[in-house]
Parts: C-alpha cells; structure tokens; sequence
C-alpha cells in the first residue's frame, strides 16, 4: 500500500458491509471505469465486485468515487408476441 493514506471514497468502501451494492469509479490506463455490482470484499489493498461479467478487482489507490447504491428495478416481463403482433391499440 503506498505511503499516502488513501483517497476518501476507498475509506468509505472499507467501512461498508460484504454484499452492499455499489459502484466504484476508479482509474484505469488511458481513464477511468466503473464497477457496479454487489460488493464481495474489501480488504486495506482491494476491493472486489461481483458485476454482471464477473468479479472487478479494483485497487483501493485507484479508486476515485464509490458509493452504495440502491437494488436494481424489478426485471419486466417479456412482451408477448401476440401483443406485439397485434399493433398499436386505437
């Protein structure tokens, strides 16, 4: 860990609870990223991210916003063909 302490939003990835949904802005080469997921854990080096495509290991250094963030919407159901077959109703 470098001699710096680290940046305010690492802090407050370290004090949240394993499996709060979160997402972290963090640098990456050429810019930066997000990770948005259910946070796995978080340890004085990393945290990691549990996205849609995968787990995001980010550097707690690297990391230049993070938050909690509330759950996704619920799914919508399929539209069904029939419906959309049907057209617009008048």
């Amino acid at each position: 860990m470098p001699d710096s302490p680290l940046p305010p939003p690492a802090r407050r990835l370290l004090s949240l609870a394993p499996g709060t949904r979160v997402v972290v802005r963090y640098r990456i080469e050429g810019g930066f990223t997000d990770a948005l997921g259910e946070l796995a854990d978080c340890t004085g080096r990393e945290a990691r991210v549990r996205t849609r495509g995968g787990v995001a290991v980010v550097r707690l250094e690297d990391v230049v916003a993070a938050k909690p963030v509330p759950p996704p919407p619920p799914r919508r159901a399929p539209r069904s063909q029939a419906a959309h077959d049907a057209g617009p109703v008048a």
